[in-house]
C-alpha cells in the first residue's frame, strides 16, 4: 500500500483505514439490493449479525497473525491445525471465491454502467471494464497498490455523500419533497418477509467480504497485538455506517421498489429532483466498484502465483518479472474474465445474483477454515470455543438460507460443485504424495 507499510511501521488507526477501504465496494453498493429485496426493512438486523459474525473471523485470524505471522496467513494456518490437505483445499477456495468475487463486479460496473448506456448489452459494457482492469493489472503491483489508496478513500466518500444528502432530501431541504421524520426502523421492521431475512443474511456477509486482507495485513503493524484493536474499531464503524445507509435507502423510498437493476442508492435518490446527484453518485459507484474488481483480479492471479510456489499448483505460473505478475497466471486470469463476460451473454437477467450467491458462499467457506484453524490451533477455555461456535453458527445460518429461495439456491449449487471439484484436486494430490499428510 503506502511507503509506511511497506516497512511495516503501521498503525493501528491506519489499518483500520486500509481495511475499510479494502471491503467496501460492490457487495455493499449493488448486492445490498439483493438482500433488501428479500429482508424488507429486517435487513437492518441481517447487516448487524453479519457484522458481528465478521468481526469474530477477523479476530480469530488476527490473533493468530499476530502470535505467529505467516506469509501465507490463513492458508498456512490450515496447513498448521489439519495437514497439507488443508492448505491446499483453503488457498483453491480463496481463489475460487475471489474469482467469482471478480465476476460479480464485473457483472455490477457493466450494471452502473447502463444507468447512462441502457441500450448497450451488459456483456459489452463487460468487456470495456475487464479490459481496463486487465491493463491496470500487467502495468503492475505498485500501480494496483497506488489506486486502491486513492480509490478507498472515494469509496468511503461515496456512502457519507449517501448519508447527507438523504437527510437533506428527507428534512426537505434539496429535491423538492415533503419533510419526513426520522422514525425509528422498528416501526416497518415486519413489512418484509421474516424468511428472507434469512436469505438476506449471505448477502449482508458478502458486504463484508475483504476483511482476511486485514489479517493478512496484520503483521505489518508497528504492534502485532494492536490488531485485534483495528478490527474492533473499523468493524464497529463499517457496520454503523452500512446499517445507517440502508435505514435511509428504505426510508426515501420504499422496499419493495429495490431491485437488482441498479443500486439501491441510485433508486432512492431519483425519486427526487436532483438531477446531478444521481449522475455523480453513478460516477463514485464505477470508480469504487472498479477498484474492488481490479483488486479481485489481483488476487486472483497472485493467489495462483502462490499456491505455484508452493507446489499446489502447476509450477508455470510462478514464473514472473519484478514488480508484475507472471504472464502464464495473467493468461488464465484472462480466460476467467472472458468465462465471466460469456456467463453474462448466456445468463443475462438473473447473472449478478447467482454469480454473486455461489461468491459470497465461497468466501463464506474459506471463513469458516479460518476460525476451525483457530479452534485447532489457539483456542483454550469454554469461552474461545464458544464464541467460535457462535461464530460458525452465524456463517452457517447464512449458508442454510440460501434453500430458502430459488434463485439462491442455484448459486448454492454452483459453490458446491467448485467445492466437490475442488475435493477431488486434493485427494488427487494426496495420493500422489502419500506422506504429505498430519
Amino acid at each position: 500500500m503506502t511507503d509506511v507499510h511497506k516497512k511495516g511501521k503501521l498503525s493501528w488507526w491506519q489499518l483500520s483505514f486500509i481495511g475499510i477501504g479494502c471491503i467496501i465496494g460492490t457487495g455493499f453498493f449493488l448486492g445490498s439490493s439483493i438482500a433488501i429485496e428479500k429482508a424488507g426493512p429486517a435487513v437492518l438486523l441481517a447487516y448487524l449479525l453479519a457484522g458481528i459474525g465478521t468481526y469474530i473471523v477477523f479476530r480469530s485470524l488476527a490473533a493468530m497473525t499476530a502470535n505467529h505471522p505467516e506469509k501465507g496467513s490463513f492458508r498456512t494456518y490450515a496447513k498448521q491445525a489439519f495437514g497439507p490437505w488443508a492448505g491446499f483445499s483453503n488457498g483453491w477456495v480463496y481463489w475460487s471465491s475471489e474469482m467469482l468475487i471478480m465476476g460479480s463486479q464485473l457483472t455490477a460496473l457493466a450494471i452502473f454502467a447502463q444507468f447512462w448506456f441502457s441500450k448497450v448489452p451488459l456483456w459489452m459494457l463487460a468487456c470495456v471494464f475487464a479490459v481496463l482492469g486487465l491493463l491496470v493489472l500487467w502495468l503492475g503491483v505498485r500501480q494496483v497498490e497506488r489506486m486502491e489508496n486513492v480509490f478507498g478513500l472515494i469509496k468511503i466518500s461515496a456512502i457519507i455523500m449517501f448519508i447527507i444528502i438523504a437527510i437533506l432530501a428527507m428534512t426537505g431541504n434539496i429535491g423538492g419533497g415533503t419533510p419526513r421524520p426520522l422514525t425509528s426502523p422498528l416501526a416497518s421492521f415486519f413489512d418484509g418477509d421474516w424468511s428472507g431475512l434469512w436469505v438476506a443474511l449471505l448477502y449482508a456477509f458478502y458486504a463484508f467480504g475483504g476483511i482476511e486482507v486485514m489479517g493478512l495485513m496484520s503483521n505489518e503493524l508497528k504492534d502485532p497485538k494492536d490488531a485485534p484493536k483495528s478490527g474492533t474499531l473499523m468493524l464497529m464503524v463499517l457496520t454503523v455506517v452500512y446499517v445507517t445507509a440502508f435505514y435511509f435507502v428504505i426510508k426515501l423510498t420504499s422496499w419493495k421498489n429495490i431491485s437488482t437493476d441498479e443500486s439501491p442508492f441510485l433508486t432512492a435518490l431519483t425519486e427526487y429532483s436532483l438531477p446531478w446527484v444521481p449522475h455523480v453518485f453513478n460516477s463514485v459507484l464505477i470508480i469504487a466498484g472498479f477498484s474492488t474488481m481490479v483488486a479481485s483480479l489481483y488476487a486472483v492471479t497472485t493467489m495462483l502465483m502462490t499456491l505455484s510456489e508452493e507446489g499446489d499448483a502447476p509450477g508455470v505460473f510462478a514464473e514472473k518479472e519484478e514488480g508484475k505478475v507472471s504472464k502464464p497466471a495473467f493468461l488464465l486470469t484472462i480466460v476467467v474474465v472472458i468465462l465471466s463476460i460469456l456467463l453474462a451473454v448466456f445468463l443475462p437477467d438473473r447473472i449478478f445474483e447467482y454469480v454473486t450467491t455461489a461468491a459470497g458462499l465461497m468466501l463464506l467457506y474459506n471463513w469458516v477454515f479460518i476460525l476451525l484453524s483457530y479452534r485447532k490451533l489457539m483456542v483454550k477455555g469454554k469461552k474461545g470455543v464458544t464464541l467460535v461456535f457462535f461464530g460458525i453458527g452465524l456463517i452457517g445460518a447464512a449458508i442454510t438460507g440460501t434453500w430458502m429461495d430459488a434463485m439462491t439456491r442455484i448459486g448454492f449449487l454452483v459453490s458446491l460443485s467448485f467445492l466437490v471439484l475442488i475435493a477431488i484436486a486434493t485427494w488427487v494430490k494426496q495420493k500422489k504424495t502419500p506422506h504429505s499428510g498430519a
